[in-house]
C-alpha cells in the first residue's frame, strides 16, 4: 500500500531535500507540497487524497504549523499530521500535541528514522524523536515542577516581548490571570523576574527565544 504524502515547508531547499530523502522509499509518494500553512490546509482538504502530512511549525508571517495541524485533524477521515520541525521545546512540543499532530520528529533525524516515523504515523499511531519522547516522560515523572501548557505559552509571549496587558488581549486572560501564572512560574522556575523566568526556561529548552 503506498503511503501518500503533503510536505509543508516554507523553505524549497527543505522541501526538495525530503522529496529527495522520502522518494527512494517503495511505498511513499509524495503527491504534493505547501508553501504556507494555509495552502497545508487547502490541500489536505481537497479531493486529493493524503495519508500523511509532514509539517513545519514555523511559516514566516502566515498560519502557524500548529494551528494548521488543529484545522486539518479537526476533519473526519483527515490525514496525519507528522510535525517535522527544528524546535524541540516543552511549549512546541505540547502545542503541536494538543493540536493534533501524531507525530514530532526533528528535522536532523536520520533518514531511516525519518521513513519509520511516517509509516507509524500512517498506520495511527504516534511516533516521537526518542528526545521529544524523553522531555514528555520527564514532564510525567515530576508533574510538579513541570510548567502547564498555559504558563508556558504566557512565558513564551513575555519572552516575545509583551507586556501582561497585551498578553492578556492576546490569550483572553485577565491581567490577574496572567499574573498568576507568573507567579506560578517564578515558583517552578525558582526565579524571581521576568528576565531570570525568560534565561532560565531558555536553558531548560522550555521555549524559544531570539
Amino acid at each position: 500500500m503506498t503511503i501518500r504524502l503533503l510536505l509543508a515547508d516554507d523553505h524549497p531547499v527543505v522541501r526538495a531535500g525530503l522529496r529527495a530523502v522520502l522518494d527512494t522509499e517503495p511505498d511513499f509518494a509524495v503527491v504534493a507540497e505547501a508553501a504556507t500553512a494555509e495552502r497545508a490546509v487547502e490541500l489536505a482538504a481537497s479531493g486529493d487524497a493524503v495519508d500523511v502530512v509532514l509539517m513545519d511549525l514555523q511559516f514566516g508571517r502566515g498560519m502557524h504549523g500548529c494551528e494548521a495541524t488543529a484545522l486539518i485533524t479537526a476533519r473526519p477521515g483527515a490525514p496525519r499530521v507528522l510535525v517535522l520541525t527544528t524546535y524541540d521545546t516543552d511549549a512546541d512540543i505540547l502545542a503541536a500535541v494538543e493540536a493534533g499532530a501524531s507525530g514530532y520528529l526533528l528535522k536532523d533525524a536520520p533518514p531511516e528514522e525519518l521513513a519509520a516515523a511516517v509509516r507509524t504515523a500512517a498506520a495511527g499511531q504516534s511516533a516521537l524523536a526518542p528526545a521529544v519522547a524523553l522531555r514528555l516522560m520527564d514532564r510525567v515523572r515530576t508533574p510538579a515542577e513541570a510548567l502547564t501548557k498555559r504558563e508556558l505559552e504566557v512565558l513564551q509571549l513575555v519572552a516575545d516581548g509583551l507586556s501582561n496587558q497585551q498578553i492578556s488581549k492576546k490569550l483572553f486572560l485577565s491581567q490577574a490571570t496572567v499574573k498568576s501564572h507568573l507567579v506560578h512560574v517564578y515558583a517552578k522556575l525558582g526565579v524571581d523576574s521576568r528576565t531570570s523566568a525568560v534565561a532560565a526556561a531558555a536553558t531548560r529548552r522550555l521555549i524559544r527565544t531570539g
